[in-house]
């Protein structure tokens, strides 16, 4: 399931908070799973800002493109390349070699307004409810 120690929007990424105000971030198995087969990312530049909760790139599936929304404001200190290289390891791996962007936390305090992995599983199961409504 959902790592325990990472944290989680409601818009389906995740950052998995890291030493030193820094945080990996990626999108959550459902969200793959819901997207199908990840074709093209397009991801912030290293030394690019990111607001909490706004854009911060798309991911292009054969279904749809759908937007990217930064979980944590900060600058982006590297982009994982291989996922540039290869989209799939997205839905392959998404809590492990699918990471997406590697953050600086420029307000770490943020991260207390994002759900736990419990609380994110209650917030998935209650989405099927409503799909099965």
């Amino acid at each position: 399931m959902n790592p325990k120690e990472y944290k989680y929007t409601q818009e389906h990424e995740w950052i998995c908070p890291e030493p030193g105000n820094k945080g990996k971030v990626g999108i959550t198995d459902f969200a793959q799973s819901e997207l199908g087969d990840v074709v093209y990312l397009d991801l912030p530049s290293p030394g690019t800002q990111v607001e909490q909760f706004k854009k911060m790139g798309e991911i292009e599936s054969v279904k749809a493109v759908s937007d990217l929304f930064a979980p944590a404001s900060g600058q982006v200190l590297e982009v994982n390349q291989a996922v540039i290289d290869e989209p799939g390891l997205v839905n392959h791996d998404p809590y492990g070699d699918g990471w997406l962007v590697r953050l600086e936390l420029s307000n770490p305090s943020e991260l207390d307004a994002l759900m736990g992995s419990d609380k994110y599983d209650e917030f998935i199961a209650q989405l099927g409810e409503e799909d099965s409504e």
